[in-house]
């Protein structure tokens, strides 16, 4: 400690260095403020006089204004400048991924088995989509829902929100949706140089075409957009667009085969998108599915002309259901069977097909409950089992480790946790990096399968090395290449976190299979006016907050507290027991009646004896004496059985007595039970003694 107390000499040599060049800097300072102080002492006083005012009107200002003050208006709409840097931060994006390559693309595509599983029971019709035995997607539908998304139309303007950029659209539900200023077709508004907004280009009561983007979702009404789209199997038209856009997820080499056939096909005032259900379609097909849309499109506009002055709102266009929808968008050669169950959707999918795709009605198979014992088609598959799998907040993982996934208003928040997964690595890293790399391949499904949509939260354990962080995140890109719903992954943030977004559409598994509960109303915590706090908790992380979802003893209050009574079982009915009483006498008597079958077969062969000892007897008299002695020996014999057995008929009955009347006095009084029960056994017991002296009667002659 001493030593440490000495100073280094050469810290002492830099020290007087630095301030030997501290001094210089002054002395120049000094000498040029003196050469210049003649000429800018004006400048130096004015100057002073303003940052002087300057510094009394801040101190003067609260805080509040000077926040104000710092905030800068945007020219235009607010909605479109962030549509505009979301286009420039997705360009900038796709110009550092690297292109997906063709033998990649194929590879992702063909090393997959695919099924689709259609299941029709009483209103709701169910579609389950099996990758490799494994439930990746689930939709559900009742059969009389009316399908919004999708749906075209004439709605009246109710009112206009200048500072919200948005206009409230009646389309005839009750509640109105919602149109931004982004989702607005401004080459139909008409605006002639003026700026793009939202109060200039509608007022109260006009009429605009509209089409559903995504479902009334809570206390939000439907989102809207005046850029109407009209799908088909192959394309997406664009009635007000004039560009032709292809799939990302295709190869470069089919990307510019199907956007050369379409260049070809396509009319001039409309916009057409490829999607990627195209990869290997013909030019017929595809010719033949664009002039289906073109068709629709015009009947669209002369619905809309017919009702354009009226009062109401329309529909001019509905969607089909879930059913069509999903094979329309999904189902395509990658799939090896398509297993429909139900009469109704069957013959739906079959008139579809054999208008749109008569080539894929091949791989379409019925599955008849009575010809597979009665077994369902989800019962196959274990459909039902993974669904609740899927709805439960904690997933484990294969080799141990668990992923944790909760929903809130903002954001869904997914917490990766080893658990089990010990590892047989060399290091913690490699430990931790193989546990989020199969966690990322859950993550993927569980995003599908749960249909999870806005921002997304994905808390992995923490890693040391850069390499492996990049490792994890392009296991997540490449597992997400499959979902064909639109997400965004960012990179991982300086806490740890990758923040991704998943565009939200339906209204989630969770959603469609439960309800809200009346008690805490989906908090997940019941409050109380009292504190529940208490220092007797068995577990001592509670006292200070703990683990919310760990189940202790916060309300028994004390590690010792009582165990509950022991239940006892409510006493069974007299009829039970009656019956109990029954089956307990007919044993008695069963083995009463055996046991004198083996005593009369002894007696009888006893009987024979006497009757050749009896023969002989009368042949010479000294047999005779010799027989009857041994007659009335055999006699006796006989009759000590049958008292025997008398005795053990007797024994049986009262053993069994004695066990009904335990059992009935374990169960709880009940006075019109009682009776039935002594009755039985006193019949039991009178018929027992007769038949008992019938036997000896019998022995006895």
């Amino acid at each position: 400690e001493d030593r440490d107390l000495i100073p280094d000499p050469e810290e002492l040599r830099e020290q007087d260095e630095e301030e030997t060049l501290y001094t210089r800097r002054r002395r120049r300072r000094r000498s040029k403020s003196s050469d210049d102080a003649n000429s800018a002492s004006s400048q130096e006083e004015s100057s002073d006089y303003t940052n002087a005012n300057e510094d009394d009107l801040t101190s003067r200002r609260s805080r509040k204004q000077q926040y104000i003050d710092e905030i800068t208006d945007i020219e235009g709409s607010t909605r479109l400048e962030a549509k505009r840097q979301r286009r420039r931060d997705n360009r900038r994006e796709r110009s550092r991924q690297n292109l997906l390559m063709e033998q990649d693309f194929l590879a992702r595509r063909e090393n997959v088995e695919r099924l689709m599983v259609v299941r029709e029971r009483d209103r709701h019709t169910q579609i389950s989509v099996i990758e490799d035995n494994i439930l990746v997607e689930h939709y559900v539908s009742d059969i009389q829902e009316v399908a919004t998304v999708g749906n075209i139309y004439l709605g009246r303007i109710q009112n206009v929100l200048p500072s919200m950029e948005a206009a409230f659209v009646d389309i005839g539900q009750a509640r109105n949706g919602v149109l931004y200023a982004g989702e607005v077709n401004w080459d139909m508004a008409r605006l002639e140089g003026q700026p793009r907004r939202i109060e200039l280009a509608f007022k109260s009561g006009d009429p605009v075409l509209v089409q559903v983007t995504k479902d009334p979702i809570g206390h939000k009404g439907a989102r809207l957009t005046s850029q109407v789209t009209l799908a088909g199997r192959f394309l997406v038209l664009v009635p007000s667009g004039g560009m032709t856009g292809v799939s990302r997820k295709l190869s470069d080499r089919e990307r510019s085969r199907l956007r050369a056939i379409v260049s070809k096909i396509a009319p001039k005032d409309m916009g057409v998108i490829i999607r990627t259900a195209a990869d290997g379609a013909s030019e017929e097909s595809i010719e033949k599915d664009l002039d289906s849309l073109v068709k629709q499109w015009e009947r669209i506009e002369a619905k809309r002309e017919e009702y354009l002055h009226g009062k109401r709102p329309k529909l001019l266009q509905g969607e089909p259901d879930v059913a069509i929808r999903v094979v329309r968008d999904i189902f395509n050669d990658d799939f090896q069977k398509l297993i429909v169950e139900g009469e109704g959707v069957r013959q739906r999918i079959d008139e579809y097909l054999e208008m749109m795709a008569p080539d894929l009605r091949s791989k379409v198979e019925y599955w008849d409950p009575a010809e597979h014992e009665g077994k369902d088609v989800f019962d196959k598959w274990q459909i039902d089992s993974q669904l609740r799998k899927g709805m439960e907040r904690q997933v484990y993982l294969p080799a141990g480790g668990s992923i944790v996934i909760d929903r809130t208003e903002a954001m869904t928040t997914i917490d990766v946790n080893t658990g089990r997964f010990i590892g047989r690595g060399k290091s913690l890293e490699e430990t931790v990096t193989r546990c989020n790399l199969e966690a990322s391949e859950e993550i993927a499904r569980q995003l599908r399968l749960r249909d999870i949509g806005g921002m997304v939260m994905i808390d992995y354990v923490d890693m040391v090395m850069p390499a492996n962080r990049d490792l994890v995140l392009r296991r997540l890109l490449e597992c997400l290449a499959r979902d064909r719903t639109k997400h965004q992954v960012a990179e991982v943030t300086s806490l740890g976190l990758v923040q991704m977004t998943r565009k939200r559409v339906g209204q989630g598994l969770v959603e469609a299979f439960s309800e809200e509960c009346p008690t805490c109303k989906g908090r997940g915590f019941i409050l109380h006016d009292e504190p529940t706090v208490s220092s007797e908790y068995a577990d001592p992380y509670a006292l200070k907050g703990g683990d919310p979802f760990v189940k202790t003893n916060k309300y028994g209050h004390g590690s010792a507290t009582e165990q509950p009574a022991p239940v006892k079982q409510q006493g069974s009915s007299a009829e039970v027991r009656a019956k109990l009483a029954r089956i307990a006498a007919a044993s008695v008597i069963t083995d009463a009646a055996h046991k004198y079958e083996e005593e009369t077969q002894y007696s009888n062969f006893l009987n024979s004896d006497k009757e050749s000892v009896s023969s002989k007897a009368d042949e010479t008299g000294e047999t005779a004496d010799a027989g009857e002695t041994a007659e009335t020996s055999e006699v006796a014999e006989t009759s000590e059985a049958d008292k025997t057995s008398e005795e053990l008929i007797e024994n049986n009955l009262e053993d069994t007595t004695q066990e009904i009347a335990g059992y009935t006095s374990e169960q709880p009084a009940q006075e019109p039970a009682q009776e039935p029960t002594q009755d039985a056994t006193q019949e039991t017991t009178q018929e027992t003694t007769q038949e008992t002296t019938e036997n000896d009667d019998c022995a006895s002659e």
